[in-house]
């Protein structure tokens, strides 16, 4: 029987042959792994753009608005900033300084009138004022940056009665408090320490689990 001898050229060929089929199986596998991982980060992100945002990182477990903040258990900003009343008499402030509010509970509601959800609050809080005023407790709105015209045809279309003021053409006072978007809502004690923040429409279980926060009222 005859047998074919292999030539150093023909192991070459073989083992150059050989290396390539390694080679593609190789880089079929990277292939494979790849495509999986894309696939995996495709949907991962997928998820995340699907999943409504939280107002916070720490939601309580009502799921509405309640979070946490920095300036939760510091002292609030100060501030001085002109009222919002269109028939302003003389016996009226034209301005509010908070820092003359000591020794009261005191709640900021930041709003701005083009805001859909400070619309869907705003009888709300304007129906629970008188209450709020009874306990001795200082509702205060403050206005984002608009034209003031506007900010009072918003409180007159919901018949606000409750103290509003402006905020500075810098929105300062809101940066002041971590304000980006509105509503926001924030409770400050009798120390004039910040001891809760509601990031949506405030309603009335936000209002009294907030209130709660304040101490005794």
């Amino acid at each position: 029987m005859e047998v074919e001898s292999i030539t150093p050229d023909g192991l070459q060929s073989q083992e150059a042959a050989t290396a390539r089929t390694h080679t593609r199986k190789r880089r079929t596998t990277t292939f494979v792994v790849v495509c999986i991982l894309n696939v995996v980060l495709l949907v991962f992100f997928g998820i995340q753009l699907l999943t409504p945002a939280q107002s916070g990182a720490n939601t309580s477990s009502s799921g509405l608005g309640d979070i946490s903040s920095p300036l939760i258990g510091k002292s609030a900003p100060d501030f001085t900033l002109p009222v919002l009343n269109e028939s302003q008499s003389p016996a009226s402030p034209s301005t509010i300084h908070l820092a003359a509010l000591k020794e009261e509970p005191v709640i900021l509601n930041f709003w701005a009138s083009w805001c859909s959800p400070c619309n869907d609050e705003a009888a709300f809080l304007q129906k629970s004022w008188p209450g709020l005023k009874a306990r001795g407790i200082v509702f205060i709105g403050i206005d984002g940056q608009e034209k003031t015209s506007d900010a009072l045809k918003f409180m007159q279309k919901y018949a606000i009665s409750y103290p509003n003021v402006q905020d500075t053409i810098t929105s300062q006072v809101a940066s002041d408090y971590g304000v980006a978007g509105f509503p926001v809502t924030l409770f400050i004690n009798r120390a004039g320490i910040v001891v809760g923040r509601w990031d949506s429409p405030l309603d009335a279980h936000g209002l009294q689990l907030e209130i709660a926060k304040l101490g005794h009222v």
